[in-house]
């Protein structure tokens, strides 16, 4: 905390009228197999310290790989020098939500530390997994998990003074099929895996063994399936394909810096308007959607954003109407709004920005079993395989790995190559049967990409599966 604090007084000794500082140590370790045998293991640790200073309506940051007094003050000093220079060019009038400033500390749940797990039993994991994948007629059987064990350190000059420690860890993996002139994909526990912050309890509990031959079978049944068929039909989407719904179309389209014109370089802006906000119907009445970073054992809960913000639990879509937004202490003064604690950096060389935390919908009346028996022609897909939406978040086309076909309330024929389309509000508009709390999962995505350079997020999306009425599927192109 001495080298935080120091930052921020060189910041303030420099000019700045308001700094903070983060000084973060990350130690990360990933282990991935092929076809039974381990391709690849990775150890690193990193550490800095990362200063912003804001002078006028300009930011100016600056971040060492150096932690001690006198790095920790040059980077205070420099980030002052940058915001200054940036002030000869002034924006409009910039001021910060207020936040409480407290002394606090914060540690994420943790069971079994992953990290001590021993090398030999998380490399078994992945050999047996991919072995048997492969032997289930797969050609190409993978899987791998990730940890991330981040100390943080924050101080502002407003007198906030915070610890947190944050472990998270999770894996996934996925068999191939090759045919004649096809290749089919299935995962497991989805394309993206599952992740959390939590410790290897969370692998446990995902039971990699007694999924991978399932896995590697179906992977060889879609290389026969059926072709999914074009046209507009009932879409069932379960929750895995859900939460990759909610993470594109509501998620990125929400961000405060996208809808103000801040964020456009990396994956464009958004087509919601700020004087939309309270009235805009986003979706049916069944639609509810939070921003909830509190949420425990979540990939995107914290104790504190990396602007001292306590995390809280928003409301972005209430039902149907858009009424929040994921913001900073700066876009949220601006929107006259409070903070929204949704401020993060992947590292401390970045400069922290809004990400979103745990995106999810709020669980409904329905099951998934209930959405199938009253359906009487659809399709129900999940699993996703590719993802398509415009630099607006507004038009957009998914790929899932796998479908089955509804008929008369019951499943038919598994489908493959299942694709959907449409444009956010219309999709969201024609959702009536949301998923009950007994089918809430809460999916971690570990490689969200915003800014340039490019950062890596990690964000939770809580998702139950839905029905849709009228979605256009089997798209092509």
């Amino acid at each position: 905390m001495d080298y935080a604090t120091a930052g921020v007084e060189a910041a303030l000794a420099a000019g700045a009228r308001y700094a903070d500082a983060r000084v973060m140590e990350i130690r990360s370790e990933t282990m991935s197999a092929q076809n039974g045998e381990i391709r690849d293991l990775r150890q690193q640790e990193r550490a800095g310290v990362g200063v912003r200073a804001l002078i006028g309506s300009s930011w100016g940051f600056f971040a060492t790989a150096e932690v001690d007094q006198r790095s920790a003050r040059l980077a205070g000093e420099r980030a002052a020098q940058t915001a200054r220079a940036s002030a000869r060019v002034p924006g409009p009038a910039l001021e910060l939500a207020p936040v409480p400033a407290v002394t606090a500390s914060w540690e994420s749940p943790c069971e079994e530390d992953p990290l001590s797990v021993p090398l030999g039993e998380k490399a078994d994991l992945l050999v047996g997994v991919t072995r048997t994948g492969s032997e289930a007629g797969g050609q190409l059987a993978l899987a791998d998990y990730q940890i991330w064990d981040t100390h943080k350190w924050f101080a502002s000059s407003e007198g906030a003074r915070i610890t947190q420690r944050v472990r998270e860890c999770g894996g996934e993996m996925s068999v191939t099929a090759v045919g004649d002139g096809e290749t089919q994909r299935r995962s497991y526990p989805g394309i993206r895996g599952q992740y959390g912050t939590s410790g290897w309890e969370l692998m446990r509990r995902l039971d990699f063994p007694g999924n991978a031959g399932r896995v590697g079978e179906e992977a060889v049944a879609l290389l026969s399936a059926p072709q999914c068929p074009e046209g507009t039909t009932d879409l069932i989407l379960g929750s895995e394909q859900m939460a990759l719904q909610i993470h594109e179309s509501v998620g990125h389209a929400t961000e405060l810096d996208r809808i103000l014109g801040w964020e456009a370089a990396f994956a464009g802006t958004s087509w919601l308007e700020l004087e939309w906000l309270g009235s805009l119907r986003f979706g049916s009445e069944l639609m509810n959607i939070t921003a909830d970073a509190t949420i425990p054992g979540a990939l995107g809960s914290f104790g504190y954003d990396d602007e001292g913000t306590p995390a809280s639990r928003v409301d972005i879509v209430r039902d149907g109407v858009w009424v929040g937004v994921l913001s900073g202490r700066d876009s949220a003064a601006l929107a006259g709004i409070p903070a929204g604690g949704m401020v993060r950096a992947d590292g401390p060389d970045r400069l922290p920005m809004v990400r979103m935390t745990n995106i999810g919908l709020v669980p409904g009346p329905h099951s998934l079993e209930e959405m199938i028996a009253e359906t009487g022609e659809g399709i129900y897909m999940d699993t996703n395989r590719s993802w398509s939406i415009d630099d607006r978040r507004l038009n957009f086309q998914f790929g899932c790995e796998v479908a089955w076909e509804v008929r008369d309330g019951r499943l038919g024929r598994m489908l493959r190559n299942p694709t959907y389309t449409g444009i956010s509000p219309r999709f969201w508009g024609s959702m009536d049967m949301v998923g009950g709390p007994a089918e809430l999962t809460n999916w971690g995505t570990p490689n969200c990409g915003k800014g340039q350079p490019m950062q890596v997020g990690h964000t939770g999306h809580p998702a139950v599966p839905c029905r849709f009425r009228g979605v256009r599927v089997g798209v092509r192109g």
